[in-house]
């Protein structure tokens, strides 16, 4: 194991607080978000589509678990490549910087489905700037607790995770016993490639388990409790998706479920609950944003401070104030998702995080074929993982270019000015050094 520098830690995360920063980054961002995306694509399968998802994501986690056991850093991703391709800080630097941007896009989707269902939980949702307002509010809240430190975030963590856990069994439990088996006939009825496809699109919904190793520094016990959280985070996240997906698909038509776009899930729980099942998945999904949002706040501007230590990010993001928390990093983080979700609609968001995160896992997973050596990696899963992701990636493409051409050339977009904007500022570090 190697150290990266890192200011002193405290180590207030348990498995608990681990497992909490994973399935509150995923579940914040999934089945309340894109449940209406994946039934467009899937159709009945949409259930499959989030087990082939969650497949995906844990072909990915073996790496980022290796990586993490052998690297203790919160750079996580930035600092594995670092690692890999010491020669060329380039490809470290832009992936990190685009995985920031991710985050960002993460943030922005989060902030966006909290306001959706707060602004439909006190009878908004036809104001948009009430949804807005509420979602703003949700991001400079979250961004107060990050800056009391990890161990108020990790408590803060805790009670909006399992919390939100609790509410969606209850719902599943319920919805089990209403569900209409001639729902899923065809089961297929979009074929097999849109289970796959489905699977691609909504890998957003997988990411977050990725937060817990840029938490390996503050964990009490990493070499136990980081594979645990990773593994236990995505498994816990996949039976829940998959079971609100199946119970959502047996009650409710499809044309409805989209209907309903972001808040999708409020409406399938009514005929199952009635008024109080919409209340009760309004109250789940501010709960699971709330988190999400909490998580990703602190996993990215731990990186950002990590790059900037590098000096492969500006120095200002290298200030942590008297809790220990990247204070100026968190707040540049969240000023930009406030920015994103007032412009970005739920599924341009959705897609450019995907692919952004789609393509970090993999140049992650190359980075640990290349240093499996150190890090007692096997070949085969890494591999594996590699494929797969480049065969979710080409779907993804494809999909954007047939049905949502203006998201694939923002993606585009935005991955050019990560570049440029990248180069930019290692020509002035360089100027200022000369």
């Amino acid at each position: 194991m190697q150290e990266a520098h890192h200011p002193a830690a405290t180590r207030e995360l348990g498995l608990k607080e681990l497992i909490a920063i994973g399935v509150g980054g995923m579940i914040g961002g999934g089945i309340f978000s894109i449940l209406g995306l994946a039934v467009d694509i899937s159709g009945n399968a949409a259930p499959l589509a989030f087990l082939v998802g969650s497949l995906i994501a844990a072909t990915a986690g073996y790496s980022y678990v290796r990586l993490a056991l052998a690297f203790h850093s919160d750079g996580a991703s930035f600092t594995y490549l670092e690692r890999a391709f010491p020669q060329t800080p380039a490809i470290a630097g832009v992936a990190g910087w685009t995985v920031v941007v991710g985050y960002i896009g993460t943030l922005a989707l989060y902030a966006f489905t909290f306001g959706a269902y707060a602004a439909h939980l006190f009878g908004l949702d036809a104001h948009p700037a009430a949804r807005w307002l509420l979602s703003s509010a949700s991001l400079l809240l979250f961004l107060f607790i990050n800056m009391a430190g990890a161990g108020r975030m990790g408590k803060a963590e805790d009670i909006a995770v399992y919390a939100k856990i609790a509410l969606l069994a209850a719902l599943f439990i319920v919805g089990l016993f209403t569900v209409d088996p001639a729902r899923y006939h065809p089961f297929l009825d979009h074929g097999l490639d849109s289970v796959l496809l489905g699977g691609a699109v909504i890998f957003v919904a997988y990411e977050g388990f990725q937060l817990i190793t840029n938490a390996v520094c503050e964990a009490r016990r990493p070499e136990r409790d980081v594979p645990r959280g990773v593994f236990g985070a995505i498994a816990i996240t996949s039976c829940i998706y998959i079971g609100i997906a199946f119970i959502s698909v047996g009650n409710l038509d499809a044309a409805a479920i989209h209907a309903a776009e972001e808040y999708a899930l409020a409406v399938v729980a009514k005929p199952i609950i009635g008024h109080a099942g919409v209340v009760l998945v309004d109250i789940a999904a501010m709960l699971a944003t709330s988190s999400a949002i909490n998580a990703t706040i602190f996993g990215a501007s731990q990186m950002a401070w990590e790059m900037a230590h590098d000096t492969l990010a500006p120095r200002a993001f290298s200030f942590r104030n008297r809790a220990g928390a990247p204070a100026s990093a968190a707040i540049v983080i969240v000023l930009l998702a406030e920015l994103l979700t007032t412009l970005g609609g739920l599924e341009l968001i959705a897609s450019f995080s995907s692919l952004t995160f789609l393509l970090v896992s993999i140049a992650v997973c190359v980075a640990n074929l290349k240093l499996r050596a150190v890090t007692q990696s096997a070949v085969v899963p890494i591999v594996a993982g590699i494929l797969l992701m480049l065969a979710t990636v080409a779907l993804l493409l494809l999909y954007l270019a047939r049905h949502d051409p203006p998201a694939l050339a923002f993606s585009l977009a935005a991955y050019g000015v990560i570049g440029a904007a990248f180069a930019v500022f290692l020509r002035f570090k360089g100027s200022q050094r000369a």
